[in-house]
């Protein structure tokens, strides 16, 4: 039995100051914040251009053939849309340094111009790639939206930077943008990026659509192959990427070339070995920095990125119909990034197969599972484990990831240590921001602790802020505490025509750029740090989805039932949850009305009150068009008001969250399905 050792006590980053406050900087390169792996290669199309060089016929981007569709009838009547999908088909970093020139002076000949915005609104897919590298290539900043943002948002975003061009799909054409269309009055030509046919009825006169290809074909005409190419500085944006402001209104944070480049530096050198022999699976949405940048960051080491969807990435995934093969099955990555949700999924998945099984086999799976569990925690390996046990289900991802990456929120301990064992790879954790890159720290390979996300990536540097307000200061013990700022090259220029940059970016007397990330962090003595609190009331649900529990509540004060509400999420959960103080008049007629008596508290508690109250909470939220991870999905409801003497607000009546929360605890357990 061969055993390998995995520990790794060393310090991972110290404080440059010797403070307990830092910056704290990894011990790997402590004395600058640089490194150079393509020296001179300091814009995005540069670094594309030397990949192409190296690489030139090698298989870059990859994308499966439907071969055919079938719906198929449930049980319940349901008719779910099921996928026969073929093998990968490939474009060569040649192919695809040709599509770009294509497709760049096709742009150029409708009218872009270098330096003026391009919008994409798009699934992850190999065509949102080819966009990208076009945009850097021309020195055209693009602006990205995710699916999950609402309709007057995307509006807000496209009329804020003003862009003319906007690169889609039909199927979002059609079901998202066709009705905001009309309040764009700058946008001039959309260009969807598949090969339907579409009906050009229904949209604003005036507004141009244009297939890929077409513009592609357009690029081809000697005439607009002479148009030049405005290659980008590392001081040019590369990237508006727009986020769910914590105000409700989305906030489009400016990322320059150089943001990007040395935000992937920090990332690639905490993924060992990364080249030509890895293959990455992309199913994440590209509008978030984390797939972006990671994206990229393949393509520039010559790694192969296969195209996916959580809906077809394995062989049981909702889209594939049964006895034919997901993504992973076809692709077999080397390296994949997943948010917590996914491995969430993916724990139950195995975890429900292991209850099908006979007694021995259950006994066997579980001992053996406990056993490599206890070499992993003293640093070693279970090969025989392994080939006995967990081969089955490493196949489940295609049978070689090497390493998984998990980033977007945090990633339960228990998750974490059954990736570990049952997928035989190493699992890192990271923390970053759009307005840091998506860079701020990844925990080593050899790292094997939980809970934590690692030391600073050698692109930066972390400090921790005092906040008193919040019972955090870094005299606190065993470890120093307080709200995080990063520092580097990696911060971004801030948010595009918005007042909020100083309060939340700063440069400091050495001329670094900081941002205040907001999250309250503890950092170990090895250098490594954990969240622990969130200072704004931002929470990123388990998905990835950002749920501002402030707007939430101002939105649901308008139902005649609720005198005062507090909506809280917790970010390992998917849901939201409400504490609602309800208006005693309305609540008790509404009880006389379903022959419910008793006293006041009695009312409160009954099951059948809580269901009216969401019943009605669901109508007000449906009106007031909140997306449906805004909406809480379980509520309490308080007989006694919430008042400063209660200590549950402050004396303006804002709500105290930590003090409520510690108030509600046993409710919030019993809400997340815990007692």
């Amino acid at each position: 039995l061969v055993r390998k050792s995995f520990t790794h006590p060393r310090v991972k980053a110290r404080s440059t100051s010797g403070r307990a406050d830092g910056p704290y900087r990894s011990v790997d390169h402590f004395d600058s914040l640089a490194r150079e792996d393509f020296p001179g290669k300091d814009t995005l199309d540069k670094l594309f251009n030397h990949a192409v060089q190296r690489f030139g016929d090698a298989q870059c981007l990859g994308t499966r053939d439907v071969l055919s569709e079938e719906n198929e009838v449930q049980p319940s009547g349901k008719v779910f849309k099921k996928l026969i999908l073929g093998e990968y088909r490939w474009l060569s970093y040649n192919d695809v340094d040709t599509i770009i020139t294509d497709f760049g002076n096709g742009l150029a000949a409708l009218g872009q111009q270098p330096k003026s915005t391009i919008a994409i609104f798009c699934e992850t897919r190999a065509e949102w790639m080819l966009t990208a590298q076009t945009c850097f290539r021309r020195n055209f900043p693009l602006v990205t939206f995710y699916a999950t943002l609402g309709e007057d948002a995307i509006a807000y975003g496209l009329n804020e930077t003003g862009v003319t061009h906007l690169v889609t799909s039909t199927e979002l054409l059609e079901t998202r943008l066709k009705n905001v269309l009309p309040h764009i009055p700058k946008l001039k030509h959309v260009i969807y990026v598949d090969q339907k046919k579409l009906s050009t009825e229904g949209y604003p006169p005036g507004l141009v659509l244009h297939s890929m290809q077409a513009v592609q074909d357009l690029g081809k005409l000697p005439e607009n192959m002479e148009i030049p190419v405005v290659k980008p500085q590392p001081s040019d944006l590369a990237v508006v990427m727009y986020t769910s402001g914590s105000t409700g209104k989305p906030k489009g944070v400016m990322i320059v070339h150089s943001n990007l480049i040395a935000g992937m530096t920090g990332q690639c050198e905490r993924i060992p070995g990364l080249g030509p022999d890895d293959t990455y699976i992309a199913y994440l949405p590209l509008a978030h920095v984390l797939e972006m940048t990671a994206e990229i960051s393949c393509v520039t080491y010559g790694s192969r990125i296969g195209y996916s969807s959580p809906q077809t990435l394995s062989d049981q995934s909702t889209k594939i119909k049964k006895g034919s093969k997901g993504d992973c099955s076809v692709l077999r990555p080397t390296l994949m990034a997943a948010v917590p949700e996914i491995m969430d999924r993916i724990n139950r998945n195995v975890m429900s197969k292991v209850q099908e099984m006979s007694v021995i086999q259950k006994t066997l799976f579980t001992l053996g599972y406990k056993y490599k569990l206890e070499q992993i925690k003293r640093g070693y390996d279970a090969p025989l484990c392994n080939a006995l046990l967990f081969g089955k289900v490493k196949k489940l991802l295609g049978g070689r990831v090497r390493m998984m990456l998990s980033g977007g929120a945090p990633l339960s301990s228990a998750t974490q240590r059954f990736m570990n064992v049952c997928f035989c790879c190493p699992v890192g954790q990271g923390y970053g921001l759009t307005e840091t890159c998506g860079a701020g720290t990844i925990t080593e390979v050899a790292d094997i602790s939980t809970g934590r996300v690692g030391a600073p990536l050698i692109c930066c540097e972390i400090r921790l802020r005092d906040w008193a307000e919040g019972g955090y200061t870094s005299k606190d013990l065993p470890h120093p505490r307080g709200e995080i700022l990063i520092g580097g090259p990696n911060v971004t220029m801030g948010y595009y025509r918005a007042e909020s940059n100083d309060q939340d970016f700063f440069v400091d007397e050495n001329g670094q750029r900081w941002f205040c990330t907001g999250d309250v962090g503890e950092i170990y003595p090895d250098g490594c740090l954990q969240i622990v609190d969130r200072k704004k009331d931002l929470v990123k649900l388990q998905a990835g989805e950002y749920v501002s529990l402030g707007k939430v509540e101002s939105a649901l004060k308008n139902c005649p039932l609720i005198d005062n509400i507090c909506a809280y999420a917790n970010s390992d959960q998917n849901y939201v949850i409400s504490f609602v103080v309800p208006n005693q008049k309305k609540l008790t007629e509404l009880a006389k009305q379903r022959d419910i008596t008793g006293t006041w508290e009695e009312i409160c508690t009954h099951p059948d009150m809580e269901r009216e109250v969401l019943k009605e909470i669901k109508e007000v939220a449906a009106n007031i068009k909140l997306q449906r991870f805004e909406i809480p999905v379980k509520v309490v409801l308080s007989p006694e008001p919430w008042t400063p003497e209660t200590g549950l607000v402050t004396d303006a009546f804002k709500l105290r969250r930590k003090e409520l929360k510690n108030h509600y605890l046993d409710h919030i357990e019993r809400m997340y399905g815990g007692k």
